[in-house]
Parts: C-alpha cells; structure tokens; sequence
C-alpha cells in the first residue's frame, strides 16, 4: 500500500493523467491549480509511491485486426496458494489474455482474451487454457460489443465521499 497520503491537488492530478496521460506538466499544472514545477515534483511522488503505474496508448484492438473478444470463466481443481500462483503466472505467458482477475464463488478466474479470430482463439482454448494444468473447468463467453470501458477509478466518487465525511 503507498506511504503517501493524497491531498486534493493530488486527486487532481491523478484524475487527469487519467483521462490524458499525454498532456504537458504545464497544462496539467493549469488545470490542477499550482505552478509547474511543483505539479511535476508531485507526478515524481506519485509515480515513486505507486499511485501511477505507468502510461499507456488506448489502442483500438479491433482496427489493429483483433476481432474477437472473449472472457472465460476458469475454474481450477485445486485452490492452493501455489497452485493459484502457478495458474497467474500462465495467464502472464500468454499473449491472448488480456485481463486475469482471481474471484471468489463458483468460478477461480476471470479471463479477458483477445484475439483476430474465433479460430485463433480456439486454437489458444483447446492447445493451452483447457489443457493447462489444474484447470478443471472453463466457460466462454464471446463479447458482441462493449457499451462501456472506463479506465482507472471514478474519483468524482472518492471527492463526493470525502466532502460527506469532512
């Protein structure tokens, strides 16, 4: 967990480095309120302490060939620490999943895949996910259009919460 208590300046920055991780230090110290130098000195800190784990392009998956989208649902036969470590590294070899998050209930994983066609993907369900070891189960689901993909977290939330408990 990051050492660094966030202030509202701080908040600031992070929601929109969020929304434009490529503005300048110049106009993200503009929207947020302080001078340059020390809106960049505040980005450092955030970066250093975790809060910012990175930039990325928001590419178009399918304009670059990428058609299909799936999540499957894994299920594993045994729930042991190691074997669920071991599970998480696979997904990490494997360029067609996307996404990997561990759930609690009836299903062990959620996977989201990418891949430029159904044959593809199969290829990738049949040769590798089903014949991984552990995995006892796996349900697909094929994605016909997503109606909404946010990145990050909704900080308006946090600001709306805060301001009730201050």
């Amino acid at each position: 967990m990051p050492s660094t208590k966030l202030d509202p300046i701080d908040r600031k920055i992070l929601a929109e480095l969020q929304e434009d991780g490529r503005m300048t230090n110049v106009e993200l110290a503009r929207r947020v309120g302080i001078s340059a130098p020390p809106c960049l000195r505040r980005v450092r800190t955030l970066e250093e302490a975790g809060y910012i784990r990175g930039y990325h392009a928001d590419v178009d998956p399918r304009l670059l060939g990428f058609e299909v989208q799936v999540f499957a649902m894994v299920g594993l036969s045994s729930q042991a620490e190691a074997d669920l470590v071991a599970f998480e590294e696979l997904c990490r070899s494997w360029p067609l999943v996307r996404e990997c998050h561990m759930l609690n209930g009836e299903i062990d994983f959620i996977l989201k895949c990418v891949a430029p066609d159904l044959s593809t993907f199969q290829s990738f369900l049949t040769g590798q996910l089903t014949a991984a070891p552990n995995v006892a189960s796996v349900r697909t689901s094929l994605v016909i259009r997503g109606a909404k993909d946010a990145p990050g977290v909704p900080f308006d939330v946090m600001e709306e919460r805060l301001s009730r408990s201050a």
